[in-house]
């Protein structure tokens, strides 16, 4: 693995568990001790964290929101084949409610060709994405346009989205955790994703592993307000057990998924349904 991979992953871990031993890391890596104290260097000058006595420590808070192209980078290929695999829910003469965020933009490329869709969105990325999809009928909110993630909030949006009734909705989260439920950063976008959740019937959240146990700022809702959750995280996953056990359907990505392919949903199978 490159240094810059294994780093890229550290980070990851880090900003989920906010604390990180030098040994453990070491042992999950494959490398010493003081390869990894190195890498916590790195991390440090980069303003990713803190080291402390045998390790390192967050400095990120629950109300960062690290800007759109670098999350996109990360988990890059989970978000595709979370995307993928998400769009294999979707049939056609669905009416769908794509949030904002990577994963759903992920989504929305997925579901690129498809015909005989209406699609309901907040974030002009996914708009631009398939405003030119022939079979595709596009409805954007609008609303206060939030630089960076040009995202659409306020009470336009969310007037807009109480007037509809959709059969799915798909959720792009900051963290879901089976203590707190889902949540996200900035509380503007997550005032429009508790609108989402009342104007679908089937309200489905998407999140790469490293999402699982993560709290971010604002609680959107609980896990008892989701019917399920595509995730590339393995069964082992200890938090997504404990996702499961609260009673919320697991759909697994498969990275071999085909975009907008039906056969991804039948292959997924639910795990703790």
């Amino acid at each position: 693995m490159r240094p810059e991979d294994r780093r890229r992953l550290i980070a990851e871990r880090l900003s989920t568990v906010g604390e990180l031993d030098h040994a453990v890391v070491a042992e999950e890596f494959d490398v010493s001790e003081m390869t990894v104290r190195r890498d916590f260097e790195l991390l440090e000058r980069d303003g990713l964290g803190r080291r402390v006595r045998g390790g390192i420590a967050t400095m990120v808070s629950r109300g960062y929101e690290p800007p759109m192209p670098l999350r996109m980078a990360v988990a890059s290929e989970a978000k595709v084949a979370i995307g993928e695999t998400a769009a294999g829910l979707v049939s056609e003469g669905d009416t769908v409610v794509l949030d904002v965020g990577t994963t759903t933009l992920a989504l929305a490329r997925a579901l690129r060709g498809r015909r005989g869709l209406t699609v309901v969105t907040p974030s002009l990325p996914i708009a631009v994405e398939l405003g030119n999809e022939p079979g595709i009928r596009l409805i954007v909110t609008g609303g206060i346009v939030r630089p960076g993630e040009l995202s659409l909030t306020g009470g336009f949006a969310e007037d807009v989205l109480r007037q509809l009734n959709c059969d799915l909705a798909f959720l792009g989260v900051a963290g879901v955790s089976a203590r707190v439920g889902i949540s996200d950063y900035n509380p503007d976008d997550v005032r429009v994703k508790r609108v989402i959740l009342s104007a679908a019937r089937r309200v489905v959240a998407l999140a790469d592993s490293s999402k699982l146990g993560k709290v971010g700022f604002s609680t959107i809702a609980g896990l008892d307000q989701l019917d399920s959750l595509v995730t590339d995280a393995p069964t082992t996953h200890p938090e997504l057990a404990a996702i499961a056990q609260a009673g919320l359907a697991i759909v697994q990505a498969l990275p071999a998924a085909g975009a907008g392919d039906r056969a991804s949903a039948e292959a997924a199978q639910p795990y703790g349904a």
